[in-house]
């Protein structure tokens, strides 16, 4: 989740901290983007070629034209300062935002907090995402909680019916 001390906003703030001493840095719309900071693409900008989920790190911060530069795998994609809001910090993301993609370290917090999140896929989501290692750290409780949940919600979607 990204709300709550243990929800994604809150723990990139702190590994933004640690991680990220750097004095180059902007705020807008309520962030600190640094220098280096590791951030995600939240949407799709087809004009900037850059998707929903696409991570990068910024490379450089230009103060008088009020431009970032992101540098993605292959390319590095310049935006105005006012475009931030298409930009997350991603020191942590959502499992909803990792799904499709693989990491060599996963750390994944469990608790009571999110108990509307302790379910038994998202919990195996959050899992398989990690190539190498993955560390649980929270409470035992949640964890049962979590591996007992079934999501048992069924979607009625049509999609057969549109295909035939």
């Amino acid at each position: 989740m990204k709300k709550g001390l243990l929800g994604t906003n809150h723990l990139n703030q702190i590994l933004q901290e640690l991680l990220n001493k750097s004095s180059d840095q902007i705020e807008r719309f309520g962030k600190i983007f640094r220098l280096n900071d590791r951030v995600l693409q939240t949407e799709n900008d087809y004009d900037k070629d850059v998707f929903n989920g696409d991570l990068g790190y910024i490379n450089k911060i230009d103060k008088i034209n009020e431009t970032i530069d992101v540098l993605y795998d292959d390319k590095v994609v310049n935006y105005d300062f006012k475009e931030l809001d298409m930009l997350i910090h991603s020191y942590a993301i959502t499992i909803h935002k990792s799904q499709g993609s693989e990491y060599p370290v996963v750390i994944i917090p469990i608790h009571t907090q999110h108990y509307v999140m302790l379910k038994r896929t998202l919990f195996y989501t959050a899992l398989t995402r990690a190539r190498k290692l993955a560390v649980i750290v929270g409470s035992v409780k949640a964890m049962r909680l979590a591996v007992k949940q079934t999501d048992t919600s069924f979607r009625t979607t049509m999609l057969t019916e549109k295909l035939l």
